[in-house]
């Protein structure tokens, strides 16, 4: 279809290109687009910094990063851990103070209670005319009329405290501060939000394609390392995996038609498990997609009839 075509409005038929064209104009259902390739990230590039590694450790989760980025990243977060811890305990020892002076002015309060009570008790003479009875009435009346006054009174305490006014200054609602929950010690892994440790970091070793080329001839190039075993080029569309013990990178099919038959490291010569045997995740951040999800999607509100 060419760009008129594409322009014209006066067809008698509501094209799939003009209905594509008011859904992203209108703002409303959900949309989706297929991600380039600018927008993936490769495998071989720190899940942090998202440049090419030069010193490449994984977790066992299998997320790639560069070495100084990870360890500036589990530093900040226990610097910014201590922080918090400090905050929190300066929150704790004000919390402990507020309440001694509460406790303490409830004691005063108690204290004057019983001298205003004290005080205010007066003995009533008598009358040796009056009986029982008028003298049970009366009790009986001024009971109700107490407990009507402290029904009342109580009701209207109810409704000061829980009606606020913002007029009255002596009702107005104060503003508290928030309440600090005490931080976890733990560094969690960026990607993956697991624990994670610098000593659980497994060291990377890619066997480049042309080991007489430098660093930077070797960025350069497009298909940059290969399968230490059966020499196969590795990419994005290639699933791969790490060996703990020697850290070599080899392909998944390698894994599965050669390794796994007597369970060595070709490498070191060392005995694996399943555990020593991590696939390599080929994740992205917020800056990068996965290259296994290729596609993004945007929830938008939904019109319906």
């Amino acid at each position: 279809m060419t760009r008129h075509g594409k322009n014209c409005t006066a067809g008698a038929v509501y094209t799939y290109h003009e209905k594509r064209k008011d859904t992203a104009a209108s703002g409303y259902g959900t949309q989706s687009i297929r991600l380039g390739k600018d927008a993936i990230k490769d495998f071989d590039c720190c899940c942090l910094s998202l440049q090419t590694c030069q010193d490449p450790v994984m977790t066992p989760d299998g997320f790639l990063y560069e070495k100084q980025a990870i360890l500036e990243y589990i530093l900040h977060q226990k610097t910014e851990t201590a922080k918090k811890m400090k905050a929190y305990e300066k929150q704790k020892q004000a919390q402990k103070s507020s309440s001694r002076l509460e406790s303490k002015s409830e004691e005063r309060e108690k204290v004057e209670r019983f001298k205003t009570r004290e005080n205010s008790i007066v003995s009533k003479p008598i009358n040796p005319f009056t009986t029982g009875l008028n003298q049970g009435g009366e009790k009986g009346r001024t009971d109700s009329s107490s407990a009507q006054s402290s029904s009342s009174a109580a009701s209207v305490a109810s409704s000061s405290q829980s009606l606020p006014s913002f007029w009255i200054p002596s009702l107005t609602p104060q503003s508290k501060p928030t309440l600090l929950k005490k931080p976890s010690k733990t560094v969690l892994c960026p990607m993956s939000g697991r624990p994670i440790k610098m000593n659980e970091l497994i060291p990377v070793r890619f066997t480049p394609l042309d080991p007489s080329l430098d660093r930077v001839a070797l960025l350069t190039r497009q298909d940059r390392y290969v399968c230490a075993v059966t020499r196969d080029v590795l990419g994005n569309s290639v699933p791969c995996a790490v060996l703990r013990p020697s850290g070599t990178v080899v392909t998944l099919e390698c894994v599965e038609k050669l390794i796994k038959k007597d369970m060595m490291d070709p490498v070191s010569g060392d005995k694996l498990s399943d555990r020593d045997i991590i696939p390599m995740q080929r994740g992205g951040t917020g800056f990068s997609a996965s290259g296994v999800d290729l596609r993004a999607k945007e929830a938008r509100p939904v019109m319906q009839v």
